[in-house]
């Protein structure tokens, strides 16, 4: 066994290429994203060769090497180093937090960038292909998660973990006939370093949809930062920045409306998108309507809805948002007065009509009308929950 030969590991799956030793018992395996993993010599095998290395040649060489090391410093009368006691033949790749002492930083890495990856374990067999899911931690933060996912009304939590810095970690393998059960998930997170000063990142508390459609889509899987192959990646953050929940609060909504039309100047402000009430000639400020529990607020626009529209083309887009729109209705149908407001955007009117159509012709019991102008302008809908 020497620098350069492949090995493999035995309690997983998974190997590299060994880097180095420490002491007698304990190898280092680089692994294909350069990260050294130290790992006992007694879980691992050489397969540069096509042949299992024989470790229990290994154990006792290391043992012969160990009594001839320890017999010539009772001579010499040196105390042991640090090192040489601490390393036991018994360490577990779980451990790898307590040898590791020292996490290299990379520039850049003090913004924080975590995603959701999947990669299909057969991309020859795309179309029944299962999917390994991953926690991807790029930055310079250790990282702790809660990964939930939504059973009706409810959330039951599907993992927890902490993540080293820049590196990734299995979550679990995803069979493609269990993808329903992963409607809506969420992931809550806080991030923090050991042993040293940092800017403190708020605690991340959001929700993720999972788009099927993708999933059977090859196109949907891009070349990455983070796997060999393809994969298909939903962000969690990016650039200390939460994605935008899928269900937005009215209240928080119109306070952001109000601000940005504080900011704006007076002559950019666009009369399709804002409603004045006029009183003895002089303008007033925007009118507003006060916002109850009954009422909530979907953004249907697809750069709310997805993180990237990349690979599809304006049928999956529209495909996608009133799969939204029918999830939304049917999620609150038990829920009698409710009023939600779908924002649709005036555009060229393609989302609104298809809205109107689904209102016509499947939910012919729930009334709906033009959302308040004063609010949302001309590209909102409100439907009652009847």
């Amino acid at each position: 066994m020497k620098i350069g030969d492949k090995v493999k590991f035995l309690s997983e799956i998974g190997g590299g290429t060994i880097a180095g030793f420490k002491g007698n018992n304990i190898v280092l395996v680089e692994d294909n994203d350069g990260f050294q993993i130290p790992t006992p010599i007694t879980d691992i095998v050489v397969t540069g060769s096509g042949e299992e290395y024989d470790t229990n040649k290994v154990i006792s060489k290391s043992a012969q090497t160990t009594q001839k090391q320890s017999n010539a410093r009772q001579e010499k009368k040196s105390p042991k180093t640090d090192f040489e006691e601490d390393v036991t033949p018994h360490i577990k790749r779980s451990d790898v937090n307590t040898i590791r002492k020292y996490i290299e930083e990379r520039k850049g890495g003090d913004v924080l960038n975590c995603y959701l990856a999947y990669v299909p374990k057969e991309p020859s067999s795309f179309t029944t292909t299962p999917f390994d899911s991953y926690f991807v931690n790029d930055s310079n933060y250790y990282v702790r998660y809660a990964l939930l996912v939504a059973e009706g009304a409810g959330w039951t939590l599907n993992s927890t973990g902490e993540i080293e810095p820049n590196t990734k970690c299995f979550i679990e393998e995803i069979e493609r006939g269990n993808l329903n059960e992963y409607d809506r998930i969420a992931f809550q997170i806080i991030a923090y370093k050991r042993d040293k000063n940092f800017m403190i990142k708020p605690v991340i508390d959001t929700q993720i949809r999972l788009d099927k459609v993708k999933f059977y889509k090859l196109h949907a899987f891009h070349e990455n930062d983070f796997f060999e192959q393809d994969a298909l990646l939903y962000t969690i953050v990016e650039n200390d920045k939460t994605i935008r929940p899928l269900v937005v609060d009215a209240k928080q909504l119109k306070r952001e409306l109000y601000n940005s039309t504080k900011e704006e100047k007076n002559s950019e402000r666009d009369s399709d998108s804002y409603v004045r009430r006029y009183d003895n000639g002089k303008k007033n400020k925007l009118f507003s309507k006060k916002h109850d529990e009954d009422e909530i607020v979907i953004d249907l626009h697809a750069t709310s809805l997805l993180e990237t529209t990349a690979g599809m083309n304006s049928h999956d887009i529209l495909t996608y948002q009133i799969d939204t729109f029918r999830k939304t209705l049917e999620e609150h149908k038990n829920e009698k007065g409710k009023r939600i407001i779908f924002i649709h955007g005036k555009g060229e009117g393609v989302l609104r009509q298809a809205i109107i159509h689904e209102l016509k012709y499947r939910y012919k019991n729930y009334p709906y009308q033009d959302a308040s102008f004063q609010e949302y302008g001309y590209g909102a809908t409100q439907v009652t929950i009847k």
